[in-house]
Parts: C-alpha cells; structure tokens; sequence
C-alpha cells in the first residue's frame, strides 16, 4: 500500500442492490432510517436505488477510483447489502477483519466471492473473522461503528451496542489502533447508532460534530487528538449531522484526491467548509436520495481497499 493513499484509497468496494428496502431490523437505534411507510413499493424503492447506486459507480470510475462491484440479486433477505463496509475491513500489511453484526438479517451480508477477489487481486496476508461472536451477542459494525485514522493509529468510535468494548480492545490490540471511544448524545438526547454518521477523517482535515459527544471532557479529549494530527478540525453541527454531511471518504482518483458523499451532504457544507476541503481535496457530490432512506449514505456504500496490488 502505498502510504501517500493510507488514509484516501484508490479502490473500493461496493455491492449493487437488487433488492433495497428499509430494513424493519435496524429502525428501532437508527434515527437517520426514514419511516416504514413512505409512499413507494419496494419495487419502486429498489429500482431508484439501482439507477443511484449505478450513478455513483459511474461517477466514481470516472474519477479514478478503481471499483470492485459485486451484485446481490436479492436470494437472500439482505435489504442493507448495499452498505458492505459494516461487515468487512481492510488495513495495511494484507489483513481483512470481518465483523458481528447486530442485524440477523444483515449477517447474510458476508460473501466469500468478496474476500476470494481481494486475496487474488491484493497482498492479503491474513484474514481475522469476529463474526462468530454474534452468538455472545456482541456486536462491532465495521467501519461505520469505527472511523480511522490511519496514519496516526487510532479508531474513533461512538458508543454503542453496535460497538461492544470487549470486541473493539481485541481488534485494535490485533490491528495496532489506539480505540478512542465516547459517548454521544443526538438532539434527542439518544446515542448516535453508527460513528461514521458524525465524523469522516480525511488526510488533511476532519469533519465531527463534537456536539454530539456528550462528556465535555471526552469532547475535548477528541478534538485534541484530531488536531494533533496535524488536520483542520471542521465541526459539524447536529442539523448538518441530519443530512449525512459526516458520513464521507476520502478516496484517491487519477487527478489526486476526491470527497466523495452525497448531493444532500454537500448542500448542508458552509462555504468556509467547502473552501478547506477543496484545498486538497475535489468534492464528489454523489445522488442517493432513496438509498439515504435506510439510514445511511455514501460512506456507508464504500468498502476502502487499503491493501497492496498483487
């Protein structure tokens, strides 16, 4: 892996969605899932969602960023399977975690053809599988229950059920993280279900709504951490939190280095926001509006690849 690309890599991971629907098993902790009754079919949810998901593909290998696509044809009830990067990790010196999930019905998101195209097409030295866990009920979503900082080492991650302490001290001791848990508090006042909801790190900055860590301790113990790396601390607040403006990657094209997250995250970015980003990074406004109905955005859409080409 070539460490100019440790924190933006230049491919990715992503599953196209035959089936999408609003997934009934995440919406009791997921506030950012819209309603079970919205006016449209499945049928109609999942068509709108396979011409988006397909845009953003386009958009993308546009860009530069090599794509690894893989279809779920919907045999099995996988309705989130177009969110990968909740069940599998990549890192730095050919590993792969795989992870529990809290979903039963997110658990038969895991496919063997995904990590098979990874060790043909990369270095892959070792492959760590946590999910059978799941049966202690214990619980670590990947990377939306962690955000990374790879280049200093150290994983962010919002407290939750979906991110179980016990598990989340035994990968960062396995994969050489420093974790940096904290409680968070929505304007609700309930916990924040995913971290990478309300914070994305890029290689030159960091978007975080420190609001939404409820400890005013532990909040300025985080924004210490993210500006002692040397990034631009852009804070978000709650009402740009709403619209996924925290759930971005930073992904390396032909032309250098790209934001990608949607149309909606990029409307709700202040001028002065926009004007640090685009000084090392293009913003890639991607188009997912029914996607975001499940609660979660272009983050969520993209497994990094952060391995060496064979």
């Amino acid at each position: 892996m070539n460490f100019r690309h440790a924190q933006a890599p230049p491919s990715v991971v992503m599953v196209r969605p035959h089936r999408f629907r609003v997934n009934a098993e995440t919406l009791a902790d997921n506030t950012f899932q819209a309603p079970s009754d919205i006016a449209l079919t499945d049928d109609q949810l999942a068509t709108r969602a396979l011409e988006e998901f397909d845009g953003c593909v386009a958009a993308l290998t546009h860009a530069g960023v090599g794509v690894h696509v893989f279809d779920d044809f919907g045999h099995l009830d996988t309705p989130d399977s177009v969110f990968p990067n909740n069940w599998f990790s990549t890192h730095h010196g050919g590993r792969i975690a795989v992870y529990p999930m809290f979903a039963p019905n997110r658990r038969r998101e895991r496919r063997f053809d995904v990590i098979e195209l990874l060790k043909r097409c990369y270095r892959v030295q070792e492959v760590i599988d946590y999910s059978g866990l799941e049966y202690d009920n214990l619980f670590l979503e990947g990377t939306g229950a962690m955000v990374f900082d790879h280049l200093e080492r150290v994983a962010y991650v919002a407290n939750s059920y979906r991110a179980d302490p016990v598990i989340l001290e035994r990968f960062c001791t396995a994969f050489g993280y420093e974790p940096m848990a904290f409680a968070t508090a929505g304007p609700d006042g309930r916990p924040i279900y995913h971290t990478n909801v309300l914070m994305g790190i890029a290689s030159e900055y960091a978007l975080v709504c420190l609001d939404a860590i409820s400890d005013p301790r532990r909040r300025d113990q985080v924004a210490a951490r993210l500006a002692e790396s040397g990034r631009t601390v852009l804070e978000l607040s709650f009402e740009q939190v709403a619209e996924f403006a925290g759930n971005t990657i930073e992904l390396t094209g032909t032309n250098g280095r790209v934001l990608a997250l949607s149309q909606r995250a990029t409307a709700a970015l202040t001028d002065e926001q926009r004007a640090v980003i685009e000084e090392s990074a293009r913003l890639l406004p991607l188009r997912v509006p029914t996607i975001e109905l499940a609660g979660g955005s272009v983050r969520c859409m993209i497994a990094g690849v952060h391995l060496t080409p064979r």
